[in-house]
């Protein structure tokens, strides 16, 4: 009896033809889906940074309802979170949340002259210019006379 129970055991596990056969078509599935996942997580991260750009650019707007002129750069987006010293009318914080960086890790580029801004990500490549995922994200804003 005990002959028996090893020969049917034996019978029953995978040759290793049969797990090459299997790993090959692991990798031949994994070639087509992970490029194609890769390119969603490059879109996703454009999205999230187009997203941020948009948050930030209505808190702006805010802030200069409020204060009556955008941060200065040198004041920068945590003017948003605290209020600077000669901000006289801020009833921020004007985000949740402090500014995070950008979806590559970079922080957002802000610059001000008071009357308008712009807050840019330079893109997976950290550097102005580039396409594709190295493009420039900006979002700016041009003072409108009331």
């Amino acid at each position: 009896m005990n002959t028996r129970i090893r020969k049917s055991a034996v019978g029953r596990g995978f040759t290793l033809i049969e797990l090459l056969v299997v790993i090959l078509i692991i990798a031949i599935l994994a070639s087509l889906i992970v490029p194609q996942v890769m390119g969603n997580q490059d879109k996703a991260k454009v999205a999230a940074a187009q997203s941020d750009l948009r948050v930030l650019g209505d808190a702006l707007d805010r802030y200069k309802l409020d204060v009556g002129k955008f941060p200065s750069s040198e004041e920068g987006l945590s003017a948003l979170q605290s209020a600077p010293s000669d901000a006289t009318g801020w009833h921020g914080p004007y985000l949740k949340k402090e500014v995070s960086n950008d979806p590559w890790t970079h922080p957002y580029e802000y610059q001000s002259d008071g009357d308008s801004y712009s807050v840019m990500s330079y893109g997976a490549d950290g550097a102005e210019g580039g396409t594709g995922n190295a493009a420039d994200l900006i979002d700016s804003s041009t003072a409108t006379t009331q």
